[in-house]
């Protein structure tokens, strides 16, 4: 062999659109992809989320629509957002019966629940006036132990609300045990634990703050983990697989994927990435200014989680993304 006649060619398997079709290690499905909803209390219509372009907060007759083109497009689950008209510093709504989110879920399942996974974020930051995830003490922590107790009533109020998934989002220690003896005391035992296992505290979020009306003041850094620790992420799957996770969930998606290709190697239940606020704001902004093919950008940053190791992929693209692979 000379060098400007290699016997070994690996652009072989890369000169045509249907040899790269066939050769594809990694794919994307609508079953793997969840779609967030934001479910307002008090709308009557869609109302616009300025720094998701695209996004709104719902209406439940809004609602309804959605989540019935993301089940005819073949999205695999909804996960719910309630945002209340009312805060309180425990967060009362979330385990109102006649709560926002609530109604929603109940909702959801009568319309949409033999179709797809209808999902709940089990965190209480949507609900307190102070914005943060859980209960706060006498000097303004989050008071680990007493959230607990708040996040096991929410468990079954969104369990008996018809949830079938519960995302446990609020990083409070033992908070999968919690929940799995409060759901299985009630009776609840089918229902789905999808602990947020590796979730940092990302500048990412900042569009969901508006999603969600958020009141916090300061940061999450005390229970959230340091987006400089990759080994923290190891410990925290392999906690919330010994308290019985169903399913565990990598958080933010783009710039921890070093972190996601970790747990999917040690786990041994389904590992899933949530591809959060703002990441979907930076591709659309930078769509929007003409810099980048939105388009291919989109379905290189959903390819990317799959090849790290995520087996399905939250994302506020879900059912555009579903339409085009259908």
């Amino acid at each position: 062999m000379s060098e400007l006649h290699p016997v070994i060619r690996p652009r072989r398997l890369r000169q045509s659109q249907a040899m790269r079709r066939l050769t594809a290690e990694t794919r994307l499905h609508p079953a793997e992809l969840i779609l967030p909803l934001f479910v307002r209390e008090g709308a009557t219509e869609p109302v616009p989320i300025a720094s998701m372009p695209g996004v709104s907060q719902h209406s439940l007759d809004s609602l309804r629509r959605v989540a019935a083109e993301a089940a005819e497009a073949g999205v695999g689950g909804l996960m719910l957002f309630g945002v209340p008209e009312t805060r309180d510093a425990v967060g009362s709504g979330a385990t109102d019966p006649d709560g926002i989110l609530n109604v929603a879920t109940r909702v959801l399942a009568a319309e949409v629940g033999d179709a797809l996974v209808v999902q709940t974020d089990l965190c209480l930051d949507e609900f307190t006036d102070h914005g943060h995830c859980g209960v706060l003490d006498a000097r303004g922590h989050v008071d680990n132990d007493a959230t607990l107790v708040r996040y096991r009533d929410m468990a079954v109020a969104q369990a008996e609300a018809g949830s079938q998934l519960l995302g446990l989002s609020g990083m409070m220690d033992g908070q999968v045990a919690a929940v799995r003896d409060a759901l299985d005391a009630s009776g609840h035992t089918d229902v789905v634990i999808l602990a947020y296992a590796a979730k940092y505290a990302s500048g990412f979020y900042g569009p969901f703050r508006e999603a969600v009306d958020s009141q916090l003041s300061g940061d999450r850094r005390a229970y959230q983990q340091d987006p400089a620790n990759r080994r923290e992420g190891l410990r925290e799957a392999r906690l919330d697989l010994e308290e019985g996770a169903d399913i565990l969930m990598v958080k933010p998606a783009l710039s921890y994927l070093d972190v996601l290709s970790d747990v999917a190697a040690i786990s041994d239940v389904p590992v899933w990435a949530y591809q959060v606020s703002g990441e979907y704001a930076m591709v659309e902004a930078a769509a929007a200014n003409g810099w980048i093919d939105r388009d291919r950008i989109i379905e290189e940053t959903l390819i990317g989680a799959r090849r790290a190791g995520a087996d399905a992929i939250m994302t506020y693209w879900a059912t555009e993304v579903a339409g085009w692979l259908r």
